[in-house]
């Protein structure tokens, strides 16, 4: 287990969002029940409360559309979604990230129109200007935009630490094949155990 430096350490938040979280969102009847049943939020709030005072840099990267979806390329069953049901637009309610994660001064938010948050976005030049060289993740989907946002992590040159507990997936199954997949190529540890690296 290596030590987290707080002053180059970042937590990137997944798609902490009303449409992927919130039963009501268009991905809700997908997630919304694993993420309350393992009170998932409540532990991405803890991690991105022990980086944020630890000195570290909390990040979110969140899906969102123009209106008219000119930036959507529906290549995926769930993109094709997306513009059919009107999901993810800028400015919607649902687009929000939920109030237990809610981002603070000082933290960032990336906003992006494809599976994960470096394609397309300012993210690595935002990390690299901190001198981030860990990146913590939470969020939903573990199998999907975090593992995703992962992979390009270490493509990007980053050590990745996964959050078991403050990421899930649709099912406990598909969350725990991922975490071992990532735990080969990064770390996998508790919410608890961030807190407590952080604070020493």
């Amino acid at each position: 287990m290596q030590e987290i430096d707080p002053a180059r350490t970042a937590v990137v938040g997944v798609h902490w969002q009303h449409e992927v979280v919130s039963p009501d969102g268009i991905f809700g009847p997908f997630f919304a029940e694993q993420v309350f049943r393992h009170d998932v939020a409540s532990y991405a709030a803890r991690v991105a409360t022990a980086v944020r005072d630890s000195g570290g840099l909390v990040v979110y990267t969140r899906v969102a559309h123009r209106p008219g979806y000119p930036d959507l390329i529906p290549n995926t069953p769930s993109f094709a979604m997306i513009a059919q049901q009107q999901a993810f637009l800028e400015d919607a309610p649902k687009t929000r990230i939920i109030d237990e994660v809610e981002p603070r001064g000082g933290d960032v938010v990336i906003t992006h129109v494809r599976l994960t948050g470096f394609f397309g976005t300012e993210l690595d030049t935002i990390l690299r200007g901190r001198n981030v060289d860990t990146i913590l993740f939470t969020g939903v989907a573990t199998n999907l935009s975090v593992a995703g946002t992962a992979y390009e992590a270490i493509n990007h040159g980053y050590r990745i630490v996964v959050v078991s507990d403050a990421c899930t997936a649709a099912t406990d199954e598909a969350h725990q094949a991922s975490l071992d997949t990532m735990g080969q190529l990064g770390e996998v540890a508790t919410a608890a155990n961030i807190a407590r690296r952080l604070a020493g």
